[in-house]
């Protein structure tokens, strides 16, 4: 008799999670401060752009690293299992269970709380805290795709190609399905009821690449991790965090048209 697995079999042991999260998180820093500049110092490829395909790569691991997770554990694996896995469906009420789509009204208050926590410097004062202890990490570069507003790049399409590529990964294929889908669903049983805010903090301190706004990340992501913990459905933080794409296309777009130098 076959055995099926769901997300309501044993959740994840300590060990575990930090496993995971140390697969995930400790390539960044080698790429982003070591690989990357070294790989751009002997070929044509601005610096920035290069870190930018590392740290894509980056997300592409952890997008193989969730899939072969997810095989792993689904005896059935079809594209029910794993959505029932992942969350990748609708909002449902904590206790009855009902699906509703009217849950979605919550990301207004969601989006809200990120807002105010990081498109205002309050992400940066918060992050900065990280200096008092570790003040030799602010000679670390920061990496800033703002810095790629320049002339050089202007009729560079292949940039636009990058950029949803980065997207795509970024925000729901990397890093929201291994943050989200394959570990927020299975930390209940190490943290309790604190598992969306264990959660937050794993995914902010993942960012070893970009340390001065770790802390920050902590309290920001909090507003991904609650909801889709509360209503069980992965897509508060999918769409939450793609909003941060728009900029992004927009401004790629904007240099690579030249709208930007006009």
């Amino acid at each position: 008799m076959t055995t099926h697995k769901s997300h309501k079999d044993d959740q994840y042991s300590l060990r575990k999670i930090l496993s995971i999260w140390a697969a995930v998180a400790i390539p960044m820093p080698l790429m982003a401060f070591w690989i990357a500049p070294a790989v751009a110092a002997k070929t044509t490829f601005n610096p920035l752009v290069m870190i930018w395909l590392f740290m894509i790569a980056g997300m592409i691991w952890q997008f193989i690293l969730s899939a072969w997770l997810l095989y792993r554990e689904l005896d059935t694996f079809t594209w029910a299992a794993i959505c029932e896995r992942i969350w990748l469906k609708k909002p449902s009420h904590p206790q009855t269970g009902k699906t509703r789509y009217a849950y979605f009204w919550w990301l207004i208050p969601a989006f809200a709380f990120y807002a105010v926590i990081e498109m205002t410097p309050v992400v940066d004062i918060i992050g900065r805290l990280i200096l008092i202890p570790l003040p030799m990490l602010e000679r670390l570069p920061d990496l800033d795709l703002a810095d790629l507003m320049s002339e050089e790049f202007v009729g560079q399409w292949w940039l636009m190609v990058v950029a949803v590529v980065s997207c795509i990964f970024n925000y729901f294929l990397g890093e929201e399905l291994l943050f989200r889908g394959i570990l927020l669903p299975k930390m209940q049983g190490v943290f309790g009821k604190w598992d969306w805010v264990a959660n937050s903090a794993l995914f902010a301190l993942y960012h070893l690449h970009r340390p001065v706004q770790m802390l920050g990340f902590i309290v920001g992501g909090l507003a991904w991790s609650l909801p889709s913990r509360h209503f069980r459905s992965i897509w508060f933080a999918v769409i939450l965090h793609a909003l941060e794409a728009i900029p992004l296309l927009v401004g790629v777009f904007a240099v690579v048209s030249g709208l930007a130098f006009r």
